[in-house]
């Protein structure tokens, strides 16, 4: 794959490599969560998490609480997608629902992607997989919280029809610098 990929960047002979990353997004594909994958995904949740941006956490969680999470997702069919090229995964996102019954139409969306993998699309058919199968499970409102300053991602969840509920001021800490978070929504209809 990789050979492909570098004889792709090769034939472009110097020109942009904006169209490559379109045929790079092509090799990747959007799979429901499995058991082999979760060393993968803690690898590439750890990547994502040591940027002190995107997560609330600063690191993945050891590979043993990673696997029984993901044997749980996969047992309870959960609404969590992974972004993989071979066997590698390079971003996700999940939808879980709330727990209490007054609460069990919301859920709440979590998604990540490796830095070289961002600004392909690959998000956008993350969230479109999660946003389908939640809808088909009942999930009629998704919430999500995100940093204030990640205007790709607020222009991502905009495009499928989020909306700004509220900003919750120093909402989040990394190194002793605080950060605004957004709260936003997508509502569907109940079925």
């Amino acid at each position: 794959m990789w050979a492909a990929f570098r004889a792709a960047r090769r034939s472009l002979g110097g020109r942009s490599t904006r169209s490559l990353g379109r045929t790079f997004d092509a090799m990747v594909e959007i799979v429901p969560v499995a058991e082999d994958l979760a060393a993968s995904y803690r690898e590439c949740l750890d990547v994502v998490a040591r940027e002190k941006r995107y997560l609330a956490q600063i690191e993945a969680l050891p590979l043993e609480r990673i696997q029984g999470f993901v044997r749980e997702s996969v047992a309870t069919d959960a609404v969590q997608f992974m972004a993989v090229q071979g066997r590698r995964v390079v971003g996700w996102a999940d939808i879980f629902p709330a727990w209490a019954h007054a609460v069990s139409h919301c859920g709440s969306l979590g998604m990540g992607i490796l830095p070289a993998y961002r600004g392909q699309g690959i998000g956008r058919r993350l969230l479109q997989a999660c946003i389908a199968k939640a809808q088909a499970k009942g999930i009629t409102r998704i919430e999500l919280e995100v940093r204030a300053d990640n205007e790709r991602a607020i222009s991502l969840y905009k495009s499928l029809g989020f909306k700004q509920e509220a900003v919750k001021r120093n909402a989040m800490r990394f190194d002793g610098v605080y950060f605004d978070a957004l709260q936003m929504s997508l509502l569907q209809s109940a079925a």
